[in-house]
């Protein structure tokens, strides 16, 4: 899955030849019509798209509470914990590929 994140061109420089934005570079040349103060969606570093600003915020905040989300999540960890335990439908840990490593290793290899 990609992920496109708005964001608010704040500053507009040339760099070797293409617009670049400052903060979080982003490269501006597939929307050349981009002001100061537009918002724009950003993937992989470069502008693909200008995006209204009720848009912009009100995805930042989805995003922002995503985040809060995956903080809850990870606080209920158990101590040494490095990922979420995975257990199946029946509530029995789940081994192979798709078990939480108990070394550490991909797949709990040594």
């Amino acid at each position: 899955m990609c992920l496109g994140i708005p964001g608010r061109v704040v500053e507009i420089r040339d760099d070797g030849g293409l617009p670049m934005g400052v903060r979080k570079d982003a490269c501006l040349a597939y929307i050349p019509e981009v002001q100061l103060g537009d918002y724009v969606i950003i993937h992989v570093g470069f502008a693909i798209s200008r995006v209204d600003e009720d848009e912009a915020l009100k995805t930042l905040e989805i995003l922002a509470q995503m985040g809060d989300l995956v903080q809850t999540e990870l606080a209920t960890m158990g101590p040494g914990m490095d990922a979420p335990a995975v257990v199946s439908d029946d509530d029995e840990p789940v081994s192979g590929v798709f078990a939480t490593p108990a070394t550490g290793a991909p797949g709990g290899r040594a």
